[in-house]
């Protein structure tokens, strides 16, 4: 535990001295402030013009406004993690095996598990700190909704992208150990994630084994039922499968290391 620790501790202290961990937060929260204002804006516009109507023509169906907001939010916001977390873990161990401090480290009394859980749980962490700031957004809408916002709607949202966000950093991590330049790490990444995101497009509602398989593999299909407020079995075991995948291929990666420098 106590070299978990130590890794954890080193790659948040790194984070924070060198200026991706701001340019990345920064970029996140201005694109996600933008959406939220800007899907807040045309649901109420939308709200306001079928209350116009009501009074006209007759009561039309309710909006409700703060559940759409949700959902449209979670919906952007599962989509800009994919460009951003590449930037996130490119340098988590193509940095340190360019400057050779990967094999040293791997040589000192720390196992490897230990090195791959601190980064992951580092990189993790500094994604939740990105996330929060957001909470801000709601908390201030559910201030002015009548009724009050479902707060179960957020709660299973930023549940869903907390998890997609672990199985990103995870196989983040992976193509970060396979290479020592970070712009290779990070365009094979972003790769990646663009393959998973876009996996089931030619195969939707396709009855066929294959079809079914290439659905259930994309990555923001089982994201939909969590911006919907639904948590599905299926979907936690989905993602949660794919960040121990990603974990266990970073350990065989840095197992073969040891090997070829034994």
């Amino acid at each position: 535990m106590r070299g978990l620790l130590a890794i954890y501790r080193r790659e948040m202290g790194g984070y924070f001295v060198s200026p991706i961990a701001y340019v990345v937060v920064g970029i996140f929260l201005l694109l996600a402030g933008y959406f939220f204002y800007n899907i807040l804006s045309i649901l109420v516009e939308r709200s306001f013009m079928a209350q116009m109507q009501a009074q006209r023509f007759g009561q039309p169906p309710e909006m409700d406004v703060p559940s759409m907001v949700f959902r449209n939010f979670f919906g952007i916001v599962s989509t800009i993690i994919l460009f951003l977390i590449p930037m996130l873990t490119m340098s988590l161990y193509a940095e340190e095996r360019k400057r050779g401090t990967l094999e040293l480290l791997m040589t000192s009394p720390i196992t490897e598990l230990q090195i791959v859980m601190g980064k992951f749980l580092a990189a993790l962490c500094l994604f939740v700190v990105m996330l929060l700031p957001t909470l801000g957004y709601h908390i201030l809408m559910g201030l002015y909704s009548e009724p009050a916002p479902p707060w179960r709607v957020m709660c299973s949202g930023y549940l869903g992208v907390f998890l997609l966000g672990a199985a990103l950093i995870s196989l983040g991590s992976f193509i970060s150990s396979l290479t020592e330049s970070q712009i290779i790490a990070a365009v094979m990444t972003f790769a990646l994630f663009l393959l998973l995101w876009v996996l089931d497009a030619g195969v939707r509602g396709a009855t066929t084994a294959s079809g079914e398989v290439l659905q259930y593999l994309s990555i923001l299909r089982h994201f939909d039922d969590f911006a919907q407020g639904v948590i599905d079995t299926s979907s936690l075991v989905f993602y949660v499968s794919l960040s121990g995948l990603g974990i266990f291929l970073t350990l065989r990666t840095l197992d073969a290391m040891r090997w070829r420098t034994a």
